[in-house]
């Protein structure tokens, strides 16, 4: 049985972060009920990368296994009532509205928890509930931008460059998936709910515990280089370098070791620990020009021999060929009832007794109505007339 059937889940996010923390609940077995607009969820209509679908794009099915979908219109009065009738069976309510939304559609911890005392309430924001950055929008890249790392890799004369994915998002969204077991546990333990702030900037800060504390406990601040660097408090060489054919990643070798490897004696001068920061330029312009004169398959074979760690920079669908990654089975592969055969990333870790798995593909909007509704008690009737006023919709 999965660790997390019998739990139920309302879950009213959008976008990115509340969805995978939500995802993630399913996959262990909770019953997650998508909570959302008649027309969809705003990702719903929002292609990344210009992936559309039939009719559900890559993005949203990436992040909605697991789910059924309950479409309802939360600004009536009737929708309202619903959620709460809802809500007085649910275990969890995962929101990620902006400050004041929740309040305005009956959302909000107070409102549910007068209904549901021992609920779990997670609310995720962009900066914090209250404060001067409350209303700013919570966008990754901007968050990305504010938390500081970008200042501690690349080069001094080029631009910071962030990741090439929603790092914040995830990050946030896994923060939320803790504290989400956390206060269950609690609730197991004590019959107490509580509520569960999380904001992507605090989510982000804590992701960054050692380099933080290395500038606030041992005072030593940020300090980009000339030649390519991937994190200024590791000692050079270390980053991504280009070779005669392509690119590998570096990471700190011993510099006696490495200056055999590479046939540059002169690497030999300095000690690691001692020279790896005072001397990083200088190191790493060696390293550049020696790695160019020969192709990435022949330094990776080098550097093995060596016992030197690096490794080979990988695009998608290099990733998506290894063997590692297939022997992992890091991807699942399911049937959706209009893409036809869905291949995503799979599941962060895996459980002996109670395995993550794919039971629902990712619905079409209101695709549940009627199933979630009847659960709540509501009649047939009950549910032809919400249909009919408009109040909720159905696939």
């Amino acid at each position: 049985m999965p660790v997390l059937d019998g739990y139920r889940v309302l879950d009213l996010s959008i976008a990115m972060a509340g969805p995978l923390a939500s995802m993630r609940l399913g996959d262990l077995g909770a019953d997650v009920i998508k909570v959302e607009p008649l027309s969809g969820e705003w990702q719903r209509h929002t292609s990344a990368g210009g992936a559309q679908g039939r009719e559900v794009n890559a993005s949203f099915l990436s992040l909605n296994r697991n789910k059924r979908s309950l479409a309802i219109d939360l600004k009536s009065a009737r929708g309202q009532r619903l959620l709460h009738r809802l809500a007085a069976q649910a275990d969890v309510v995962l929101q990620n509205y902006r400050p004041g939304v929740a309040e305005r559609l009956g959302a909000d911890y107070a409102t549910i928890s007068a209904i549901k005392p021992d609920i779990v309430y997670v609310s995720v924001s962009g900066y914090g509930e209250t404060g001067p950055y409350a209303q700013r929008p919570g966008q990754d890249i901007l968050l990305q931008a504010m938390g500081g790392a970008l200042f501690s890799s690349g080069q001094l004369d080029q631009p910071p460059q962030p990741a090439p994915y929603f790092l914040v998002d995830a990050v946030t969204a896994y923060s939320a998936f803790e504290g989400v077991l956390a206060a269950l546990l609690h609730r197991e333990r004590t019959g107490q709910g509580q509520l569960v702030q999380v904001n992507m900037l605090d989510a982000l800060i804590a992701m960054q515990m050692q380099e933080l504390t290395i500038r606030t406990v041992g005072g030593v601040p940020q300090q980009r280089g000339q030649q390519i660097h991937a994190h200024c408090y590791i000692r050079a060489p270390y980053g991504i370098f280009p070779t005669a054919d392509g690119y590998l990643a570096l990471a700190f070798p011993d510099l006696g070791a490495l200056a055999r490897a590479l046939d540059a004696p002169e690497l030999g001068q300095w000690d690691a620990e001692r020279d790896g920061f005072a001397q990083r330029d200088a190191i790493s312009a060696i390293v550049t020009q020696r790695l160019k004169t020969q192709p990435t398959s022949h330094w990776l074979a080098t550097f093995g021999q060596c016992g030197i760690w690096a490794g080979p920079v990988y695009s998608y669908d290099d990733l998506l060929a290894d063997p590692q990654v297939e022997h992992n089975g890091s991807f699942v592969s399911y049937d959706h009832p209009t893409e036809g055969r869905v291949t995503t990333p799979g599941f962060a870790f895996s459980m002996s007794a109670t395995p993550a798995a794919v039971t629902r593909p990712a619905p079409t909007a209101g695709q549940h109505t009627r199933e979630v509704l009847a659960g709540a008690g509501l009649t047939t009737s009950e549910v032809d007339q919400l249909l009919a006023d408009g109040v909720i919709g159905d696939r």
